[in-house]
Parts: C-alpha cells; structure tokens; sequence
C-alpha cells in the first residue's frame, strides 16, 4: 500500500444573502456559486464513483452555507436561474446570428445544452437537494465533509472566547443536522488561527485579558482535525491567496508591509501531520506549491489562454463566451472561446500536476500528505473548467504512487507524532489580519465588539416571554461577525453592500438588545417589525447558547 498521499480540501462559503437582493449582489453569487461549483464537482464525484474510483476529497461547507442550500426557496429559484440561463443563450443565439459573429454564435448551442444538462441533474439525480447529494457521497465513504463557523466569523480577532465558541458550537450542531454525523474536521475561516496568550482587542484600551488557543476550544467542542497555511508551520515569507483576483488587496498591503518582518524558516515539512500545542488537536498544513497551480491566474493553470475568460460576459444574460487568449489582452482583445482546444489542454495540466505530487513526495520514503487548500468556487466558477481538471487529476492519480485520500485517512495512515505551538496568522496577505482589520472595516470591529460585550451578560440571565427577541439577537450578531463584511470592503468588490449589511445587523442587535432588558413586552409596532427581521434573517431554526442551550 502507497504511503504517499493527496488531500485535496475544498472550502465552500457564501455569506447569508437570502432575502437581501439578488443582483448585482446578493442572491446571484449562490446561485453562480451553485451552478458552477458545486454541482459540477458534485458530478465529478458520481462519474469518478461510477467508474470505481473513491474521489477521497474533503469539502466543507459553512454552515450559513448549508442553512441557505437546503432553504426551499433556493431550490426554487436555482432551477428558475437555470432555466434563465438557457433562454439567455437561446436568446444571444438570435443576437449573434444577426451581427455575422459566427464563431460564438455556435457557442450558444454549448451553453444551452451545458445548463440544460445541469438542471437535469440537479432534478433527476440531486433530487434538487445539494447538501443531501453530498451527504449521500460521504455515507459511501467517497468524500469527507467538513464544517466551519457559524456566520464564517474571523475567529482570531473576536474578543471574547464565548464568541469563537459559539460560532464553533453552532456549526456543529448545524452539521449535524444536514450530516448526521459529528463533523470530522473543522475548517478555520480564511485559516486563521490565534493560540491561547494575555490578548487584547486591537481597538479601543480595554485590559488584555488570558485567552484560549482557538485549538483548544476545537478540542473542547470535539469537531476534529483542522488546516493551517504553511508559513504558520516553517516560518518564511506568507504569500496571501487573494491578492491576484482582487486588485485593490495590493494598495491594502503596500501600507502593511513595511511592518511586516517573516518568521524565520524552520526545517518542519508541511508533508507530515502534526498536534497543535496544548490541546493535542491534529491538523494539516497547505502545501504552497501545489496551491499556487490553481490559485494564480498568471503563473498557474487558470490563466492559459484557452480557458474561459472569466471577467468579459455578453450583457443582458451574461454569459461568458470568450477564452483568456492571454494575459496581456485587455476584454476588447479577448478571441472566441474553443471547448474543443480547452479540453485538450486539460490533459497537459492534469498530467503535469500529478507529476509535480509526485516529484514533491519522491525523496520521501517515509511516506507524506499533500494538503492542497482551496476555496471551492475556484474549480467552475473562478476557473470554469477547473472541475473537468480534477476529474482528470483523480482519475490519473487512481494509477499514480500518490493515491487520493481523506484528511482522516491521512491522519490514520500517517499519524502525528510531534506537538507544535503556532503562531498567530491566516492565509492572508502577510499571514496575517489586515485584510480583515484596516482603516476602512475598523468601525465594523468596533461594533462587533460592543455587540460581543452586550452577549457577555446575556449568561444566566432569564428573559421570560422574550425568547424570540433572545433568538433574533443571536441571529443578527452571527451575522455581523461574518468576515465577508470587512473582506468585501478591503477587496472594494462589493463595498457598498457590505457596509449596509454590518450597519444593518447591528442596528438590529442593538435594538433587539433594548427589547431584552427593558422590562416591558414589545408592542404591536414591535411585534411586526421582528417579524420582519425573523422573515429577513430567519438563519438557523435552532440556535445554540454558549452554554449549550437551545434558544
């Protein structure tokens, strides 16, 4: 039996957006997310099942994630985007067939059927039910899913440890019931870790106060192994994953980095598992080098000039009918996109990566793990034919030394046997939290952290007749604790959206908090308005306390 493995993980999020608009923000990105991402990977996986090959991957989902896919409303709406979007084609078919552009007007019959096929699948095969698809996979032993926290928080810069706990706790108990099962990993949010130290809030003057590892409270809620980025492992220069695709993340860094000194290298191999100091939790460590082949649109796969060009679409549907052709071409010099010339090159860059696994685990006779690290809506949707690529990298490593396998299989098959503490950090750029934490989303800390004092006293405190109000708090502080607000400013990709969602969780926490300790009830004016907040941001049926309460 091969000692020598490949373990591909998958991170899947999108912030809750049910209810708060559809285009050119909100409710689109499920659906492109779903449409592009998670049904063609789940496709891979069924045909690479059906030809008897285990895909061994490992895919999280958020939980804010799940609570969206299995709404009945999305299902609905999915199918209705899907049917959209043929029409879309049949409709530019008419368009380009009138202009002489001969060449993309036979691309309409292409998308036509590729969404075609898709809502086929979805319906017949899914069951128009996503999360129970990859259950299914994972009942069969074909895949591994993983959960994260609640709202995809950035754990390391909440302020008090009941907060990371319940965002942990909560995605648990949000796996559980899509899973079934105890989650056997837990994804840490843009990988940020903190270990346990005197932490003090990087806003405002309060007193540090002695903080738990975020392992350790990982350990304390038993949701398994976890993943750090390398540079958290050996020390050396953190080159962050999102710099590429957001342009303004660059002009972000330039007045970071002069702070910025990297750790010195150490000799560990990100190759080999490992025990996070205390708590003896185990985690795996992103291997950089196969992470930059599909993560970088210059350097990497992505950006071959025969691929799908993501930026340039045909308005008013929006699909996309152009190839990269090259780095240095603007949209206006962008040729027509070649199915054909693309899946050719596919097989080049399938072999190529298999060679590069095995060459990286060759001199390594004691066996390794290769953790690759990626969001999951960079196989179909960043890079459209990112999925047919990992079913040729699965199918060719199905016969290569280097055998696909689960982080737990990994775990198993070449158990941890030394303790590391880690430092702090992330897989942002400088490893470290100014994506997240700048000039510009410092006033959303600030009213994270007043809602988090607020919580603090919230322990052992009844609120009788008023645990719809306690319920919609904690709703709306999940939702204001996701990282997307603060990423979604820094990356100016979607800044004004961003914002108004921050300031309208907190403004409905803060009310919400007043209607608690007030000693009167909610009058009927009240009453109709939390209906709407429960309509609007009605996440998680059951929420769990820090305690473990059901609220």
């Amino acid at each position: 039996m091969s000692n020598k493995f490949f373990s591909l993980v998958l991170h899947s999020h999108i912030p809750y957006v049910l209810a708060h608009g559809s285009w050119p923000h909100g409710m689109d990105w499920l659906y492109e997310a779903s449409a592009e991402s998670y049904l063609p990977l789940l496709r891979v996986c069924r045909r690479l099942q059906d030809e008897g090959i285990s895909p061994g991957i490992n895919i999280s989902f958020t939980p804010v994630l799940m609570e969206q896919l299995a709404n009945p409303a999305f299902r609905r709406e999915l199918k209705q985007y899907l049917g959209a979007r043929i029409a879309c084609a049949r409709e530019d078919r008419g368009h380009f067939g009138r202009t002489g552009a001969a060449a993309i007007h036979s691309l309409t019959f292409y998308w036509e059927s590729w969404y075609e096929d898709l809502l086929r699948f979805f319906e017949d095969v899914c069951g128009e039910d996503i999360l129970a698809a990859y259950r299914s996979l994972q009942d069969d032993g074909q895949v591994e899913v993983l959960t994260s926290a609640a709202t995809h928080g950035y754990l390391p810069l909440l302020s008090e440890d009941d907060s990371v706990r319940w965002q942990v706790r909560q995605g648990a108990r949000v796996y559980e019931k899509y899973f079934g099962r105890r989650p056997p990993g837990f994804w840490l949010p843009e990988c940020g870790y903190r270990p346990g130290y005197s932490w003090r809030a990087p806003l405002g003057d309060r007193a540090p106060v002695d903080r738990a590892g975020l392992d350790e409270i990982l350990k304390q809620e038993g949701v398994g192994c976890f993943f750090v980025d390398s540079h958290l492992l050996r020390g050396g220069e953190a080159k962050g994953v999102y710099n590429e695709r957001f342009p303004a993340l660059k002009g972000l860094w330039d007045k970071f980095k002069d702070a910025y000194h990297p750790v010195e290298e150490s000799v560990k191999s990100p190759y080999e598992s490992y025990l996070a100091h205390p708590s003896g939790v185990p985690f795996l460590v992103r291997d950089e080098i196969s992470g930059t082949q599909v993560w970088s649109g210059r350097s990497g796969y992505p950006g071959d000039g025969r691929y799908l060009e993501f930026h340039k679409k045909h308005f008013p549907g929006g699909l996309r009918y152009w190839r990269v052709t090259s780095s240095a071409a603007g949209l206006g010099e962008k040729q027509p996109y070649e199915p054909a010339a693309a899946a050719e090159r596919l097989e080049a860059n399938a072999s190529h990566f298999v060679d590069q696994l095995e060459k990286s685990l060759g001199s390594r006779p004691q066996g390794g793990a290769i953790a690759a690290l990626y969001d999951t809506e960079l196989f179909g949707h960043w890079w459209f034919e990112g999925p047919e690529w990992l079913y040729l990298v699965l199918k060719k490593l199905s016969r290569s030394e280097v055998r696909p396998r689960t982080a737990n299989g990994c775990l198993e098959a070449l158990p941890p046997r030394q303790t590391v503490s880690l430092p702090e950090g992330s897989w942002g750029e400088g490893g470290f939290h100014w994506t997240w934490l700048n000039d510009d989303t410092s006033w959303i800390w600030d009213k994270i952290y007043l809602i988090e004092e607020d919580a603090v006293k919230l322990a052992n405190r009844p609120f009788p007749g008023k645990t719809r109000v306690l319920k919609q708090f904690s709703r709306e502080k999940f939702l204001l604790e996701s990282s997307d607000w603060p990423f979604l400013i820094s990356t100016r990709s979607a800044r004004d959206y961003a914002e108004n969602r921050a300031a309208e969780h907190f403004d409905r926490a803060r009310t919400l908090w007043d209607w608690l300790v007030r000693p009167e009830s909610l009058g009927p004016a009240e009453e109709r308005l939390l209906e709407v907040w429960e309509q609007q941001d009605g996440i998680f049926s059951e929420v769990v306390s820090p305690d473990g309460s059901i609220i």
